[in-house]
């Protein structure tokens, strides 16, 4: 789930599209946003998942990870980045504001970051597809699983973080 801007439809309500999740080939073990409604057309490839009643922000979190955040507000994003670079495992999809503090802050901290070639056109809660986004989005990866993933789904430019830091 995640909250992308309100001018692209009359929901905030933005799944991540499939053919996402089969560039990965991962099955994660948890998802800690997914929506509390229309899960029909969501389709995160996980072994568990918590709603926003279950506050996936406040739980333990176990496992690989699928994190794509409420973008909602202003940084809406960086206390679910911060707990998801803590965790150290798993795969987070988070707006490419590349010039936001928070991006230098928090997103370019991730081992391994792929930009997805192309605006992504996410899923609304009908299962209608979106039009272009305002903006891209950048998948950041924790972990060797989730590293290998990203390297090997060719779904745009893959960055190594651990070699440039080297």
């Amino acid at each position: 789930m995640g909250e992308h801007e309100p001018c692209v439809g009359a929901s905030d309500e933005w799944f991540t599209p499939p053919e996402i999740f089969a560039g990965l080939g991962l099955t994660f073990d948890l998802d800690p946003c997914q929506p509390e409604e229309g899960r029909a057309f969501l389709s995160v490839p996980c072994r568990r998942f918590m709603t926003a009643s279950d506050d996936g922000l406040a739980q333990p979190w176990h496992g690989l990870v699928w994190l794509n955040p409420p973008f909602g507000g202003r940084n809406g994003q960086v206390p679910w980045l911060s707990k998801f670079l803590r965790h150290g495992n798993g795969i987070a999809l988070v707006a490419a504001r590349t010039s936001a503090g928070w991006f230098h802050d928090h997103a370019i901290s991730a081992e391994t970051a792929l930009f997805p070639r192309g605006k992504t056109k996410f899923v609304r809660p009908d299962g209608t597809r979106g039009e272009s986004p305002g903006t891209g989005i950048v998948l950041l990866g924790m972990g060797t699983v989730a590293n290998e993933a990203l390297s090997r789904c060719g779904l745009g430019w893959f960055i190594d973080n651990r070699r440039i830091a080297a």
